[in-house]
């Protein structure tokens, strides 16, 4: 059985690892330093009160995450959900966005946002499932995987 846990900075490499099984997945081009640099620093993104962040594990690998952060006045942004190939059409997409979701109301957040690549439409999904909003997309130009991304939204 999955449980999903909070996630120290001593956990950033397995996360980092995750999101690379999943961009050989796609093809994509991996540089952690361009990719992640939020996962390399954590600090202030991640720690408390500012945000947190949340991994799923199997024995000692880590086969789900999920962070989030506040980027303003009551609005916070979800990041990096991402789950293992193997992981997935279990339900811990679901369960990964509400645990987001149950950090916002213990913290006082009443909007959550985020931005997601436009390849990722399982993801996209599970977004509008979840209750978020397709609100706009931006290009990323100076990215080398030519990213594309569509912001999504919801009240809390």
């Amino acid at each position: 059985m999955s449980v999903i846990t909070p996630a120290t900075r001593a956990d950033a490499p397995g996360v980092i690892d995750l999101i690379g099984r999943v961009f050989v997945e796609y093809g994509w081009i991996w540089e952690p330093a361009t990719e992640v640099p939020d996962l390399l620093r954590w600090t202030p993104e991640y720690e408390p009160p500012h945000g947190a962040f949340f991994v799923v594990r199997e024995g000692e690998r880590i086969v789900g995450s999920v962070g989030v952060d506040r980027v303003g006045d009551g609005t916070a942004e979800l990041h990096r959900l991402y789950l293992d190939p193997a992981m997935r059409g279990r339900g811990l997409g679901e369960a990964l966005v509400n645990t987001i979701l149950d950090w916002c109301r213990t913290h006082g957040v009443a909007r959550l946002v985020l931005w997601s690549d436009t390849r990722f439409t399982h993801a996209h999904r599970l977004y509008l499932r979840t209750g978020f909003c397709q609100t706009g997309e931006r290009e990323l130009p100076e990215d080398v995987n030519q990213t594309r991304e569509y912001s999504f939204e919801r009240s809390v």
